[in-house]
Protein backbone atom coordinates (compact mmCIF):
# COMPACT_ATOMS: atom_id res chain seq x y z
CA UNK A 1 0.00 0.00 0.00
CA UNK A 2 2.44 2.55 0.60
CA UNK A 3 4.38 1.88 -2.70
CA UNK A 4 1.04 3.23 -4.39
CA UNK A 5 1.21 5.78 -2.26
CA UNK A 6 4.78 6.70 -2.90
CA UNK A 7 4.42 6.32 -6.56
CA UNK A 8 0.87 8.36 -7.09
CA UNK A 9 2.11 10.84 -5.40
CA UNK A 10 5.24 10.34 -8.17
CA UNK A 11 2.60 10.25 -10.97
CA UNK A 12 0.41 13.28 -9.59
CA UNK A 13 3.74 15.47 -8.97
CA UNK A 14 4.98 14.32 -12.47
CA UNK A 15 1.65 15.37 -14.16
CA UNK A 16 2.15 18.84 -12.50
CA UNK A 17 5.23 19.08 -14.17
CA UNK A 18 4.56 18.60 -17.64
CA UNK A 19 1.56 21.05 -17.16
CA UNK A 20 3.50 23.29 -15.67
CA UNK A 21 6.31 23.23 -18.13
CA UNK A 22 3.46 23.94 -20.93
CA UNK A 23 2.70 27.57 -19.63
CA UNK A 24 3.67 30.38 -21.46
CA UNK A 25 6.78 32.16 -20.63
CA UNK A 26 4.77 35.86 -19.63
CA UNK A 27 7.54 38.48 -18.12
CA UNK A 28 4.98 40.34 -16.05
CA UNK A 29 1.71 42.01 -17.70
CA UNK A 30 2.35 42.42 -20.73
CA UNK A 31 5.97 40.98 -21.49
CA UNK A 32 6.40 37.46 -23.13
CA UNK A 33 10.03 35.95 -23.03
CA UNK A 34 11.24 34.32 -25.93
CA UNK A 35 11.36 30.70 -25.48
CA UNK A 36 15.00 29.57 -25.63
CA UNK A 37 14.67 26.58 -27.48
CA UNK A 38 12.10 27.86 -30.39
CA UNK A 39 14.84 26.90 -33.14
CA UNK A 40 14.54 23.29 -31.97
CA UNK A 41 10.50 23.93 -32.32
CA UNK A 42 8.23 22.46 -35.96
CA UNK A 43 9.60 24.72 -38.72
CA UNK A 44 6.38 25.62 -40.44
CA UNK A 45 7.70 27.81 -43.08
CA UNK A 46 10.06 30.81 -44.59
CA UNK A 47 9.00 33.72 -46.55
CA UNK A 48 10.67 36.66 -48.22
CA UNK A 49 9.52 40.18 -47.76
CA UNK A 50 5.99 38.69 -46.45
CA UNK A 51 5.57 41.27 -43.60
CA UNK A 52 3.68 44.41 -42.80
CA UNK A 53 6.58 46.86 -43.55
CA UNK A 54 6.07 47.65 -46.70
CA UNK A 55 8.40 50.95 -47.16
CA UNK A 56 10.93 50.53 -50.19
CA UNK A 57 13.26 51.66 -48.22
CA UNK A 58 13.63 48.50 -45.68
CA UNK A 59 16.05 45.82 -46.27
CA UNK A 60 14.64 42.55 -47.66
CA UNK A 61 13.46 40.34 -44.85
CA UNK A 62 13.49 36.74 -45.08
CA UNK A 63 11.84 34.73 -41.79
CA UNK A 64 11.41 31.36 -40.42
CA UNK A 65 8.24 30.85 -38.96
CA UNK A 66 8.18 27.55 -35.71
CA UNK A 67 5.39 26.52 -33.65
CA UNK A 68 5.89 24.62 -30.29
CA UNK A 69 5.60 20.79 -30.50
CA UNK A 70 2.12 20.63 -28.04
CA UNK A 71 0.52 22.42 -30.65
CA UNK A 72 1.77 20.97 -33.90
CA UNK A 73 0.84 17.33 -32.20
CA UNK A 74 -2.47 18.72 -31.86
CA UNK A 75 -3.03 20.76 -35.11
CA UNK A 76 -2.01 17.40 -36.91
CA UNK A 77 -4.62 15.79 -35.40
CA UNK A 78 -7.50 18.58 -35.33
CA UNK A 79 -6.82 20.93 -37.75
CA UNK A 80 -7.03 23.87 -35.44
CA UNK A 81 -4.64 25.53 -32.53
CA UNK A 82 -5.22 24.14 -28.98
CA UNK A 83 -4.79 27.13 -25.62
CA UNK A 84 -1.21 27.67 -24.81
CA UNK A 85 0.01 27.75 -28.82
CA UNK A 86 3.20 29.62 -29.39
CA UNK A 87 4.04 30.89 -33.41
CA UNK A 88 6.97 32.25 -33.82
CA UNK A 89 8.44 34.34 -36.74
CA UNK A 90 11.77 35.19 -36.99
CA UNK A 91 12.71 38.07 -39.33
CA UNK A 92 16.13 38.00 -40.34
CA UNK A 93 17.75 40.08 -43.01
CA UNK A 94 17.80 39.10 -46.34
CA UNK A 95 21.17 39.84 -48.05
CA UNK A 96 22.58 39.43 -51.11
CA UNK A 97 25.97 38.92 -53.02
CA UNK A 98 27.64 37.65 -49.97
CA UNK A 99 31.19 35.80 -50.23
CA UNK A 100 30.44 32.92 -53.28
CA UNK A 101 26.72 33.94 -53.96
CA UNK A 102 26.43 36.17 -56.94
CA UNK A 103 22.93 36.51 -56.81
CA UNK A 104 20.00 35.24 -54.77
CA UNK A 105 19.11 36.24 -51.05
CA UNK A 106 20.40 34.67 -47.82
CA UNK A 107 19.47 34.97 -43.90
CA UNK A 108 21.87 37.39 -41.88
CA UNK A 109 21.09 38.77 -38.35
CA UNK A 110 17.90 38.59 -36.52
CA UNK A 111 16.33 42.43 -37.24
CA UNK A 112 12.93 41.05 -34.47
CA UNK A 113 10.53 38.58 -33.58
CA UNK A 114 7.08 38.72 -33.70
CA UNK A 115 5.42 35.80 -31.41
CA UNK A 116 1.91 35.04 -31.93
CA UNK A 117 0.50 33.41 -28.94
CA UNK A 118 -2.80 31.42 -28.12
CA UNK A 119 -4.01 31.96 -24.27
CA UNK A 120 -8.05 31.66 -24.30
CA UNK A 121 -8.12 32.33 -20.19
CA UNK A 122 -5.77 35.72 -20.94
CA UNK A 123 -7.22 37.53 -23.76
CA UNK A 124 -10.40 38.52 -25.21
CA UNK A 125 -9.76 37.81 -28.66
CA UNK A 126 -7.85 34.49 -27.67
CA UNK A 127 -4.91 35.30 -29.44
CA UNK A 128 -2.37 38.27 -28.87
CA UNK A 129 0.84 39.31 -30.48
CA UNK A 130 4.20 40.13 -28.65
CA UNK A 131 6.81 41.94 -30.76
CA UNK A 132 10.84 41.32 -29.70
CA UNK A 133 13.00 44.11 -30.99
CA UNK A 134 16.11 42.34 -31.28
CA UNK A 135 14.79 38.70 -31.05
CA UNK A 136 16.24 38.37 -27.20
CA UNK A 137 15.10 40.48 -25.52
CA UNK A 138 11.33 39.75 -23.99
CA UNK A 139 8.12 40.59 -26.66
CA UNK A 140 6.17 43.51 -25.72
CA UNK A 141 2.28 43.04 -25.84
CA UNK A 142 0.87 44.92 -28.94
CA UNK A 143 -2.35 46.58 -28.35
CA UNK A 144 -5.06 45.18 -29.35
CA UNK A 145 -6.13 48.34 -31.08
CA UNK A 146 -3.41 47.69 -33.79
CA UNK A 147 -4.54 46.02 -37.14
CA UNK A 148 -2.86 42.88 -37.01
CA UNK A 149 -5.37 41.34 -34.75
CA UNK A 150 -8.40 42.30 -37.43
CA UNK A 151 -6.16 41.03 -40.23
CA UNK A 152 -5.46 38.12 -39.04
CA UNK A 153 -9.00 37.90 -37.66
CA UNK A 154 -10.74 38.32 -41.24
CA UNK A 155 -7.75 37.18 -43.48
CA UNK A 156 -6.57 33.76 -41.21
CA UNK A 157 -7.25 30.30 -43.21
CA UNK A 158 -7.40 28.94 -39.19
CA UNK A 159 -8.44 30.34 -36.13
CA UNK A 160 -6.70 33.44 -36.77
CA UNK A 161 -3.37 32.35 -38.07
CA UNK A 162 -2.40 32.54 -42.02
CA UNK A 163 -2.34 28.82 -42.18
CA UNK A 164 -2.94 29.39 -45.99
CA UNK A 165 2.04 30.48 -46.17
CA UNK A 166 2.31 27.10 -43.90
CA UNK A 167 1.65 24.23 -46.77
CA UNK A 168 2.19 21.45 -44.54
CA UNK A 169 -0.48 22.71 -42.27
CA UNK A 170 -2.67 23.99 -45.39
CA UNK A 171 -3.71 20.36 -46.64
CA UNK A 172 -4.71 18.81 -42.98
CA UNK A 173 -7.00 22.18 -42.49
CA UNK A 174 -8.62 21.27 -45.30
CA UNK A 175 -8.90 17.72 -44.84
CA UNK A 176 -10.38 18.64 -41.35
CA UNK A 177 -12.46 21.28 -42.61
CA UNK A 178 -11.45 23.92 -40.13
CA UNK A 179 -10.67 26.88 -42.99
CA UNK A 180 -12.22 30.08 -42.02
CA UNK A 181 -15.07 31.56 -43.99
CA UNK A 182 -13.01 35.00 -43.92
CA UNK A 183 -10.35 32.73 -46.13
CA UNK A 184 -12.47 30.60 -48.52
CA UNK A 185 -14.31 34.32 -49.00
CA UNK A 186 -10.31 35.15 -50.08
CA UNK A 187 -9.59 32.16 -51.78
CA UNK A 188 -12.98 32.47 -53.96
CA UNK A 189 -12.59 36.66 -54.91
CA UNK A 190 -9.07 35.70 -55.62
CA UNK A 191 -9.93 33.12 -58.17
CA UNK A 192 -12.69 35.45 -59.54
CA UNK A 193 -10.17 38.12 -60.12
CA UNK A 194 -8.13 35.53 -62.01
CA UNK A 195 -10.86 34.89 -64.71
Amino acid sequence: MKSFVLFACFAGALTCAVAAAQELPYRGQNLLAVPADYREWLFLTSSLDLNYNGAAENPSVLDNVFVNPEAYKAFTKTGTWPDKTIIVKENRIAASAGTISKNGKFQTQVVDMEMHVKDEGRFTGKWAFFMSSDGKSPGVLVPMSVNCYSCHGEHGAVDNTFVQFYPTLLDIAKNNGTLSGGYLKDTRALAGAGK
